[in-house]
């Protein structure tokens, strides 16, 4: 079985995805540190071979390879390929291939969903999306998914990106504006909830904006040079993070303020194991619900890719 992007996306709807994110992280599931490997290539930039692989004893065996070529670019290529294999933990045979650009946005989405279904409002109604780039065209449909949104700001660097996405959503029925190129501060005062998604190495969104009941969703940031919240953002809020051993070493959004004392490891109060499996409530747990701002830092985990690829896997082997 190969599914294609487009076969991926149809068989990963919101809701269904959600779930089995929540579920996963409940179960034993084996997630060894991902491989990196470097590659030589005659005449070009050196390649990057990355393995991330994840298990489920008995069960189900994935592992997703990106292959990143920077030479393509000159050549007119991607830059960046990748693949998803699915097996039996049993037997080893091979069960499916997926296209693994469109999984792992689809994946990071329904976490970035997950979060705010234990940390944003139940009533939180608008969404700000900081970005325009392709996580941002999935970030939106996946909030709504889980809160009642009914009206999306847009802000990107480039107020024209902004407003194209924003013309794209409301061609689909979604009430979608473009935020001016010096409206960010007023826009994050307002928003229920707030996602970024940006390459920035600079924070982008500043603390003291932050209104009271604010649910944050940090997506970009996943090398330690990046940056996308400053130091009282992370002073003022709740932090929960998907994995803590992932977050505390990849993300400068948690490496910087860790490092100058700003917040303690102490300071993010829960993970993804810790929400799912019930050990830790979210923002009902915490002092003032109404009006804490929390914050949810998410790097991805290979245990997420696993239980994208089962979903689609499960869906398209059942008979309709």
């Amino acid at each position: 079985m190969y599914l294609d992007a487009e076969q991926v996306t149809a068989s990963l709807p919101w809701g269904a995805l959600v779930e089995a994110l929540d579920d996963i992280f409940t179960r034993t599931v084996h997630s060894p540190v991902r491989h990196h490997h470097h590659l030589s290539v005659p005449g070009d930039p050196d390649a990057t071979l990355l393995l991330m692989p994840a298990w489920i004893e008995g069960q189900y065996l994935g592992v997703k390879q990106v292959n990143v070529f920077p030479g393509n670019n000159a050549r007119g290529l991607p830059g960046l390929s990748g693949h998803y294999l699915l097996s039996c933990a049993r037997t080893g045979r091979h069960l499916a291939q997926f296209e693994a650009n469109e999984l792992t946005a689809r994946r990071t989405a329904a976490a970035s969903a997950l979060a705010a279904r234990y940390l944003a409002r139940e009533d939180a109604s608008e969404l700000l999306m900081v970005g325009a780039g392709r996580m941002a065209r999935r970030l939106v449909p996946a909030h709504q998914a889980i809160r009642p949104i009914q009206r999306v700001r847009i802000w990107d660097i480039r107020e024209a990106s902004a407003r194209a996405l924003a013309e794209e959503f409301r061609a689909e029925g979604i009430a979608a504006e473009a935020v001016p190129e010096n409206g960010l501060a007023e826009a994050a005062g307002r928003a229920d909830i707030i996602s970024c998604a940006t390459l920035s190495r600079e924070p982008l969104i500043q603390g003291e904006w932050l209104s009271p009941g604010t649910h944050l969703d940090l997506v970009g940031s996943f090398t330690p040079y990046m940056r996308e919240a400053d130091d009282e953002v992370m002073r003022r809020g709740a932090v929960f993070v998907d994995t803590r051993e992932g977050a505390m070493s990849e993300t400068g959004d948690l490496i910087d303020p860790l490092k100058t004392g700003v917040i303690q490891e102490s300071d993010i109060l829960a993970d993804f194991p810790d929400l799912c499996g019930k050990r830790h409530a979210g923002r009902c747990a915490l002092e003032d619900p109404e009006r804490a701002i929390t914050v949810f830092k998410s790097v991805g985990a290979s245990v997420e890719d696993l239980a994208a690829a089962i979903l689609a896997y499960e869906r398209c082997s059942t008979p309709s």
